[in-house]
């Protein structure tokens, strides 16, 4: 397999872009090797610019569940094209979106749309603070919620809750208000809220996506909607990743917990840049110009993205079943490597969600970030450059999650349990 188109546009574009890629992860750093320049994208295939065809389980990080170049979304988009790119005045379009959000989760009754998950949970933090005049934050180690600065924390030393910046460039008096707590540890949290009594909110993907799929135990989620509210403090599901991928309802209906606050992304674009955040109309009363809390964004309700996403939902609402049959595809694809893996001696953790799916070269299952840390990252960057190679495209780390859409078939999904026998064999030399 030959990747030269890919070589030499790399090299091109790291002496015109920091390390050649618009985010981090693309850099393929973790796995090796060089990333691979996509040219364009057609059902379940990416294809690269030196023509090399690979059936796509990253899906552009999520938003795409009915593949690439959907039809019903392509033609949404390019009859609202017709009409202008950009408006920066309200359109029907945003009304009709917010209202098919707010039909299919309990906990929003108001939304109010910006252009990225970052931006969303970023909106959602100062709504929650702005609502309980509270300045804390608690969020959970190896959760990912968006590169904005009180969010970039990595765990103090010693028996420390309150976090320090992960990245120069943002000061130390960005993150002294956010507390760090063990994901599925009740009783980390619990120190976090003995720590301060000055707790706004508690943020967590319910069902993490970027340490793995790791989803987020009920009995914990329970007690820490009853540890938020005896202490007042509002509870936020970044659902950015999971939101329309795990469920058609959201997390909330695949736990039983209700959140005071939502953040959604991904699949509401259909593949361009939105991102939403919703609560119940008391809370989002206090968001601008209805209340004080200042929010805003030129394209946010971008009159292009919402034609995407109201093709991209409309169609997931007409069709219910629909995460129900890609779960039982990822299924089939994480339970047949994993048959593969223990052939050759691997062992590997599997889990899905809807349509979601993750797996780790461990010996333990993995409940949170530590667990996730003590993974076979060296095993993980073979495994990934084999299949390529193979010609199947899996997330390039092993701290993301893996996409089902409808495009990919159950052939395929034998075909690339097939095609992972084959590396375990030869990365064990069975």
């Amino acid at each position: 397999m030959s990747i030269d188109n890919s070589l030499k546009a790399f090299k091109e574009a790291q002496n015109l872009i920091p390390g050649g890629v618009n985010s981090p992860v693309r850099a393929f750093k973790s796995v090796g090797g060089t990333p691979l320049f996509i040219a364009e994208g057609e059902g379940a295939y990416l294809t690269d610019v030196d023509g090399n065809r690979y059936v796509d389980y990253v899906q552009s990080w999520g938003p795409l569940l009915f593949g690439h170049r959907d039809e019903t979304i392509e033609s949404a988009v390019i009859e609202a094209v017709k009409h202008g790119l950009s408006f920066g005045a309200p359109t029907q379009a945003e009304s009709d979106l917010a209202a098919l959000v707010i039909s299919m989760f309990d906990s929003i009754e108001k939304v109010r749309f910006v252009s990225s998950g970052t931006e969303a949970v970023m909106s959602a933090i100062r709504l929650a603070r702005g609502y309980t005049n509270r300045d804390d934050i608690v969020k959970f180690t190896g959760c990912y919620h968006g590169h904005s600065d009180s969010l970039l924390v990595q765990a103090g030393s010693g028996a420390a809750t309150f976090g320090h910046p992960s990245s120069p460039g943002v000061p130390a008096d960005f993150t002294k208000h956010t507390l760090l707590a063990e994901y599925n540890n009740i009783q980390s949290v619990k120190k976090c809220f003995n720590d301060s009594k000055n707790v706004a909110c508690v943020i967590i993907e319910p069902i993490a996506g970027n340490m793995g799929l790791v989803p987020a135990d009920k009995e914990f989620l329970h007690e820490l909607r009853a540890l938020c509210d005896a202490n007042g403090t509002l509870l936020i599901f970044d659902e950015v990743m999971s939101g329309f991928r795990a469920s058609v309802h959201g997390a909330e209906s695949i736990t039983g917990v209700k959140p005071d606050i939502v953040t959604l992304g991904k699949v509401i674009g259909g593949g361009m840049p939105v991102g939403a955040f919703g609560a119940r109309a008391e809370i989002m009363a206090k968001l601008s110009p209805e209340g004080p809390v200042y929010q805003a964004g030129t394209l946010s309700g971008n009159p292009v993205a919402m034609a995407a996403g109201l093709a991209s939902i409309r169609k997931l609402k007409q069709n219910g079943q629909i995460i129900s049959v890609l779960n039982t595809r990822a299924t089939r694809l994480v339970e047949g490597m994993q048959e593969a893996a223990k052939a050759c001696g691997i062992t590997m953790q599997i889990d899905t969600r809807g349509s979601m799916f993750g797996f780790f070269f461990n010996d333990k299952p993995v409940k949170n970030f530590s667990d996730a840390c003590r993974s076979d990252e060296a095993l993980f960057a073979s495994f990934h450059s084999k299949m390529l190679r193979e010609g199947f495209y899996f997330a390039c780390s092993l701290y993301e999650t893996g996409f089902i859409s409808t495009a990919i078939t159950d052939d395929m999904i034998e075909d690339t349990i097939n095609a992972s026998a084959k590396v375990f064999k030869e990365i064990t030399n069975v």
